[in-house]
């Protein structure tokens, strides 16, 4: 029996594993694993959510091991830190509990197809001071730490006497995570009103929405841009263009300009790459983001036996543009490797991958949401904001909550979660 490993659990990696599971593992026709380093999945486009406390990982994150005795695949709990092409196998660190006690050595898993899907994590370019001083936002377990300390900052302003004390927030990254942070910041700190912190308020919280680029959302139309821009305002976010930061400190952060940027609390979300140890395995070709080059197919460029998808996946357009890491992208490239595994088990033809950008949506809390959808699917993009782009924004959590549990469930977790709402406080408290 063949064996297919699945490396990252996010969503593509997700999606792939269910499918096969359906399509090969419940019929003993491929032994299909899927390795990640967290027992829990979260959608990371809501890793926002997560970090402001809107949304509780416990109740609306995927445990990994009982997703997959519902869906024919098997879960292993480990960190990738290394592949040998020629053997066809991977090697996972030694896992370690909270005390540092070994719980398992170092192993090795033997592969028949491997396919990477080890998504991102932030690019702080080198910059003096980051990875000391500031949060992000890579994965549930970070934005819960960043949750932790919010949590901290409001109560020790709440409790300052007199209404002069501020919390400050500092983010670099006006990308989709940044300017949606930004937005949801504003909302919880008036969400406390409601559960016994009187005194604070969006008021009492000054955010710091910091970009090196000359506007926010670069990646997305100017429109969108300029919209979200406005909005963040109106909330009294203060957002700095052509900023660049040349080190971050225990106090703030300072610009190439020698001014300081004061915050309490610091993220860093500007840019992404793929993970380090990718670019150390003897087989892949990288780029300078630590992306892994493939073929149209989606398979490695000089290794048939893998695939790759969704961040970590460098797969050049026709325009000689990449495919840019978003969900939707994952979503895609999901879907054509597990037709592509599955047609190689009959010896059909292998399909080539073609990118649909169905658009881009930004959504600011619950005061708006903004983007523009059809994408490449007619001449022009079509605009939307307010309900229906809010509508649209939902939608596409739906879709994926259906890819990974079936229409039947993913309908009953919804009605679920609708109910949930009535009894539960609408923000984590702890």
């Amino acid at each position: 029996m063949k064996r297919i490993i699945v490396v990252g659990g996010g969503a593509g990696g997700l999606e792939l594993v269910t499918k096969l599971g359906h399509k090969l593992g419940k019929r003993g026709e491929a032994e299909v694993i899927l390795v990640d380093r967290s027992r829990t999945h979260i959608w990371k486009p809501l890793l926002h959510e997560v970090a402001t406390g809107s949304l509780d990982i416990n109740t609306d994150g995927i445990n990994y091991r009982a997703h997959s005795a519902r869906h024919y695949y098997q879960y292993q709990l480990g960190t990738m830190i290394g592949m040998d092409a020629e053997s066809k196998s991977i090697e996972l660190e030694a896992l370690l509990d909270e005390e540092g006690h070994e719980i398992l050595p170092v192993r090795s898993l033997s592969y028949d197809i491997l396919v990477l899907a080890v998504g991102s994590v932030s690019n702080d370019f080198g910059t003096p001071g980051v990875k000391e001083n500031c949060y992000f936002l890579d994965s549930h377990k970070q934005a819960e730490r960043f949750q932790q300390a919010l949590l901290n900052q409001f109560l020790r302003v709440h409790q300052t006497s007199g209404n002069d004390a501020k919390l400050k927030l500092a983010i670099v990254g006006a990308g989709a995570t940044g300017v949606e942070l930004a937005a949801e910041l504003n909302h919880v700190a008036d969400l406390l009103k409601a559960y016994g912190m009187r005194n604070m308020s969006s008021r009492r919280m000054e955010v710091s929405l910091i970009e090196a680029g000359g506007r926010i959302l670069p990646a997305l139309p100017e429109r969108i841009a300029l919209l979200a821009r406005k909005e963040l305002s109106r909330l009294g976010v203060k957002v700095s263009e052509d900023t660049r930061i040349v080190r971050a400190t225990d106090q703030g952060f300072l610009t190439a300009d020698e001014n300081t940027i004061e915050a309490d609390l610091m993220v860093w979300a500007a840019g992404v790459k793929a993970p380090d140890f990718i670019k150390n395995i003897e087989g892949l070709e990288t780029n300078r983001a630590n992306q892994i080059l493939v073929k149209q197919n989606l398979q490695a460029t000089q290794l048939e036996t893998v695939y790759v998808i969704g961040d970590c996946c460098a797969c050049e357009l026709a325009d000689g543009k990449f495919v840019p890491p978003r969900a939707q992208s994952a979503h895609q490239m999901a879907s054509l490797v597990g037709d592509n595994i599955v047609a190689s088990f009959t010896d059909k033809p292998l399909k080539e991958f073609k990118y649909n950008d169905h658009g881009s949506l930004v959504n600011l809390s619950r005061y708006s949401t903004v983007g523009s959808l059809m994408g490449n699917l007619s001449s022009k993009s079509m605009f939307v904001e307010g309900r229906i782009a809010r509508f649209v924004y939902v939608s596409l959590y739906r879709m994926h909550q259906i890819a990974i549990h079936g229409w039947i469930k993913a309908l009953l977790i919804m009605s679920v979660k609708r109910i949930s709402k009535a009894v539960k406080p609408k923000m984590k408290l702890h």
